[in-house]
């Protein structure tokens, strides 16, 4: 993952974005989120490869397990 992801506060204000593009983690997760499938989201970029969507995937997996939850209220 650590060759994959990268942060430079040049590029995209620092958001994390695939090595060697300006495609930030979050666009990847967003569109799978949405309910794309990885395959969908390499013909959407085709720069990306397969291992570039799962480290974005495996980032994210890392950057929550630090994170503090909160739940958030309900509307009654």
């Amino acid at each position: 993952m650590k060759d994959v992801i990268v942060v430079d506060p040049k590029i995209l204000c620092g958001k994390p974005i695939i090595k060697g593009t300006r495609i930030p983690v979050y666009v990847i997760l967003n569109l799978l989120g949405a309910g794309k499938s990885v395959e969908e989201v390499l013909e959407l970029y085709p720069k990306l490869k397969r291992d570039d969507v799962l480290a974005a995937i495996a980032y994210a997996g890392a950057v929550m397990e630090r994170e503090e939850a909160h739940l958030l209220g309900r509307s009654k």
